[in-house]
This record gives C-alpha cells, structure tokens and sequence, in this order.
C-alpha cells in the first residue's frame, strides 16, 4: 500500500498539485513502516525534491540510493540528475551523470537542459556535440536545451542554424516551445522585427508563452510602439492575467509615456485586475518554508519579524 500511494504521489500530480510535502511524509513513514522503496519510488520521490527544490532531502535520498544499492539504475541516476539540476547544484548533477554506467535519451536531456537553465550554455553545447559523437539522436527536449542554451549566451546565428536544423536533419518539428525559445532569444538580442516575423510565419497560432517573450524583448529594449501591438495579443488571449499590462506600463514609464502609464492602469482598475503577490521560499532542517507577499498566515511570522529586528535586517 505504501509503495502504491507514495510512488502514485509522484505519478499522478499528487506532488504537481501542491502536495510536495505530504508526498515527502508518505515516503518518510512508509520507510518507518519498513518498506523498502524500488526504482519507481525512489525516482518518484526525487521528483517531489526537484519539484520543491529540497536539497536536503534530495541529498538524503541520494544517500538511500547509495546505501541501497541503486546507484546503477538509469531512471534513478536521470532522477538524480534532475533533482540537482534543479537545486541549482549543476556540478552535482553533472558527477552523477558523469558516473552512471550508460546513459539513455533522457540522461543526456537532463544534464543539457540544466546547464542551459543555470546559464551555462557553452557547456551545454559543448555536451550536446558530445551526445551527437556519442550517437544518441536527440529529441524535442534536446533542442529546448540547445536553444535554451543558445539564449543564455547570445548565439543569434548559432540558435537559427539549431533550429532550422531541426526537422531536415533530426526529424524533430518545431513545436510552439522552441519557437517560444528562438522569439526570446531574438527578444533579448534586440531582433525584435525578426522575432515578430517569425511569429506570423509560425505554422500553428502563437500562444500567450510566445509572446510574451516578444514582449519582454520590447521590455528590454523599450520598444512602445511593437510592445502595444502585442500586449494587445496577450489581453485578448489572457483576459485575467495582470503581466501584460504591467509589462507594457513598465514599458511606458522606460519610455516616458506617463500619461500611458496611467492609462494602463485605469484599465487594470476597470478590469479588476491586481499583480499576482510575489513568492519565495527557504528549506531549513529539511522542511520548505514558503513566504507570500502580505501573507500572515506564516505560523512563525512574529518570530521571524522578531529575529529581523533584533539582527538589524529590517532597518
């Protein structure tokens, strides 16, 4: 039962749905139960770490894993790949991949995929032509990472031969993620006619994620004129999302355009749309503590505003 529940935790959404915590108790007390977990639980539960960012529980696990024998198993070892990568503990994720007996499509992903998102794209190409000699034919997550990585550096030229690359050579089309990637890295080299060129000419309608990546670029580069037209795109396919029209008031105000500014926000009010409160979060002695912006249902709140006092921190 508890290999069914726990296991099912992470195959179900169970730790998609905002329970990651109690995905991690289930484990915690089927292992007290002295239920020993397989491949399929450990890999599940790793999962939950990534998904929390918990490296210390993560670090806990990977020791089970050792301790248990299944250092090994691929779907573990691309578990623990993945979890690293996502703690932000990429040289981690690369010993343990660097170390797995044999590595299937999804090791190679992992480890390309984290390089790229932790801003390391040379070392993420640099694997790629690695997985290419290694004659592992990539797939629609490979060139996320290869165009992720292509951003992070600024390879303008690099990005478009990957991505025109793509179905000729590999047999992979283009899906609306990686045109998403190849509008943002346009975006944010200042291609912005480029980038909404290539939008009109995707073979499928953009959908919000595209542009809004074209307009971040026109963010970037105050761009008013081109970040109207396509705010307007996103107000039309996103009716109760305020980051539209926050961006573009940032926009504006980069601009100078006050008088817009304002505007923009009357037509927040009118709509009743209000900016999505910001949120962090912390692990301490293996728990995740998360924080909310304005939220005071925090249960040590008044001790934490205490220690900020006394240390000085909330001067």
């Amino acid at each position: 039962m508890w290999w069914s529940r726990s296991s099912g935790a992470g195959q179900t959404g169970y730790a998609e749905h905002v329970h990651d915590e109690e995905a991690l108790k289930l484990f915690e007390q089927m292992n007290l139960s002295g239920f020993k977990p397989d491949h399929f639980t450990l890999s599940s539960v790793l999962g939950v770490c990534a998904s929390l960012a918990s490296i210390g529980q993560g670090r806990d696990l990977h020791a089970h894993v050792i301790s248990s024998g299944m250092e090994s198993d691929v779907a573990v070892g691309n578990a623990l790949i993945d979890m690293y990568a996502k703690c932000g503990n990429i040289d981690d994720a690369r010993q343990v991949f660097d170390i797995m007996p044999r590595q299937n499509i999804i090791s190679w992903n992992a480890i390309i995929v984290g390089y790229a998102q932790h801003g390391h794209g040379n070392e993420a190409l640099k694997l790629f032509g690695q997985m290419q000699r290694a004659a592992m034919k990539p797939n629609n997550i490979t060139f996320l990472g290869v165009l992720t990585a292509c951003n992070h550096v600024g390879l303008v030229d690099d990005g478009w031969n990957y991505f025109n690359s793509m179905s000729p050579d590999y047999g992979v089309s283009p899906e609306p993620d990686h045109y998403a990637c190849m509008v943002d890295l346009l975006g944010r080299a200042g291609c912005l006619t480029e980038a909404e060129d290539l939008i009109h000419n995707m073979p499928f309608e953009p959908d919000a994620v595209t542009w809004a990546c074209l307009l971040a670029g026109c963010r970037l580069h105050n761009n008013a004129e081109l970040g109207q037209r396509v705010a307007q795109y996103l107000f039309d396919l996103e009716p109760q999302s305020s980051a539209a029209y926050i961006l573009l008031s940032n926009i504006y105000a980069a601009c100078g355009k006050w008088d817009c500014v304002a505007e923009v926000r009357k037509l927040m009010k009118d709509k009743g749309l209000k900016k999505e409160p910001g949120c962090s979060w912390i692990e301490v002695k293996n728990k995740v503590h998360i924080f909310i912006v304005d939220d005071e249902s925090q249960l040590q709140l008044r001790d934490i505003c205490n220690f900020k006092e006394i240390d000085g921190l909330g001067e």
